[in-house]
């Protein structure tokens, strides 16, 4: 096992001590990507940015962050889980600084872009160490905790972002979140033992991830961009240039990810799949509802918030219960449920209307938070479960990626959606009947592609499961 406790390696106290460790990490990256959203009119004003700056303040750190993901896993196999893990928090917390130092934008979004790195190299590691500390019969649990605490960064952060900026300035944001990254590195440094890797020294895919950088940078930003001409353009070479890092990585001896995970265990493909997907169709929810509720029923920002934080705090609660739930149940069974009852939310919100009651809006999102708290941990220790010690660092920054993939493709749909009915122009009173149009619209496609995902999550749980080595067995158990 590569990650143990200083103190004792089969001791429960210590692994619970690590467990905090990696949970107030997996608090921070969510946070730092979505607290800043709320701070970006004061930072606009402060270094007079353009709109389009304004954006890449936040775009720069998703962006950056599904890009690396997957190479900085491999190399936490190849390296060391816990050393890429703790350059990560340390990476974090100087890159933090550094944005409360900037005294420019340029500056300003090369340190964004650091911090995603690093925050890159602690999403993708997390799980990883969860898996490596825990016993399969505390696993769930470990990993619902785990997260819960990224339903809670994502929940918490635009009510701690608000505060933090009207208090004490944009700038506290980056401060305390330096503070928490560093608090956290010399708290992993303390207890945990940093290991080398248990497989022999194996050389570095440096042109399979510089491929893949290149691939997945083109990909995202051109989704980020849709439906621009430019955007489909770019977005189409990126896909190419995935297919083709799939097919190199095929014939790589040591690939910087590998394919025969997707393509022969059954488990782990489906179970990405499934998390591709699950994203790809509930990211956008709050943004359209938060259009729907300021524009079309008139709420304030703060009230309309306050109602969408049903959803994430729902998410939160069931999740550390399913997470647990999945030690004694099969996951993909729990996870299809979770999977089921999304499908029932956004039935619910296809018949969205001028006049639609709050109770009718607040039971959709009960079923949406519900559902997506039963699937996300069972789906998460599924996936985990399903290979070999070595390839840990690999598998949860999969698990990552897929969720910020599935993000993209979910904005791109929805967005491509409302500029094919109202087109560049702002939401107003004269266009509202369009904007209500684009609603059934986007939920329908979104409904379709779940029940794929349903099918998806149904088709792991049916024998043969095959591994990655190609021979058919049950997933691997640590």
């Amino acid at each position: 096992m590569e990650v143990i406790g200083k103190r004792s390696e089969e001791g429960g106290q210590n692994r619970n001590l690590i467990l905090a460790v990696v949970v107030v990490s997996s608090f921070i990256t969510p946070f730092l990507g979505s607290s800043v959203n709320i701070a970006l009119p004061v930072m606009g004003q402060y270094f007079s940015m353009t709109a389009v700056q304004l954006s890449w303040v936040a775009m720069s750190f998703l962006l950056s962050s599904a890009v690396f993901l997957v190479p900085l896993g491999r190399l936490a196999d190849l390296v060391g889980r816990v050393k890429i893990f703790v350059y990560g928090t340390l990476i974090v917390s100087v890159s933090s600084f550094l944005c409360a130092w900037s005294v420019t934008t340029e500056l300003l979004i090369a340190s964004r872009v650091l911090q995603s790195i690093g925050s890159a190299m602690m999403f993708g590691t997390n799980m990883a160490i969860i898996t490596s500390v825990f016993p399969p019969n505390q696993r769930g649990k470990a990993i619902g905790i785990n997260v819960t605490a990224v339903y809670l960064g994502l929940s918490l952060a635009p009510l701690l972002g608000g505060f933090l900026t009207q208090s004490l300035g944009w700038k506290s944001i980056f401060w305390i979140s330096g503070g928490l990254g560093l608090l956290v590195g010399l708290t992993a440094l303390m207890l945990l033992r940093i290991r080398t890797a248990e497989r022999g020294p194996e050389p570095f895919d440096m042109r399979g991830a510089l491929l893949y950088v290149v691939a997945m940078s083109l990909f995202m930003f051109g989704l980020s961009r849709l439906p621009d001409f430019s955007a489909i353009i770019l977005t189409l070479i990126g896909g190419i240039l995935l297919l083709a890092f799939g097919w190199i990585e095929l014939r790589t001896a040591s690939p910087v990810f590998n394919m025969h995970l997707l393509l022969k265990n059954r488990v782990f493909g489906l179970s990405n799949l499934a998390a591709l997907i699950n994203y790809a169709t509930t990211f956008a929810v709050t943004f359209i509802l938060s259009l729907y509720l300021q524009y079309i029923i008139g709420l304030s920002p703060r009230d309309a918030g306050m109602l969408l934080v049903v959803q994430p705090g729902l998410m939160a609660i069931v999740a550390s219960f399913s997470g647990k739930l999945s030690d004694r149940i099969q996951p993909g069974r729990i996870a299809s449920a979770g999977m089921v009852v999304i499908t029932a939310g956004l039935v619910l919100l296809l018949f969205l209307k001028e006049d639609t009651s709050t109770v009718y809006l607040i039971t959709s999102l009960f079923l949406m938070g519900t559902g997506f708290g039963l699937f996300s941990s069972p789906n998460t220790n599924a996936i985990m479960s399903s290979v070999d010690k070595p390839q840990l660092g690999t598998a949860s920054a999969t698990v990552a990626t897929m969720r910020l993939t599935g993000q993209m493709v979910s904005m791109a749909l929805a967005t491509l959606v409302i500029h094919i009915y109202i087109g560049q122009a702002q939401i107003t009173p004269q266009n509202h009947d369009l904007f209500l149009k684009t609603i059934p619209v986007i939920f329908g496609i979104f409904i379709s592609l779940n029940l794929v995902g349903i099918w998806a999550s149904l088709a792991r749980n049916s024998p043969p499961s095959i591994s990655f080595s190609g021979s058919a067995e049950s997933p691997p158990k640590h």
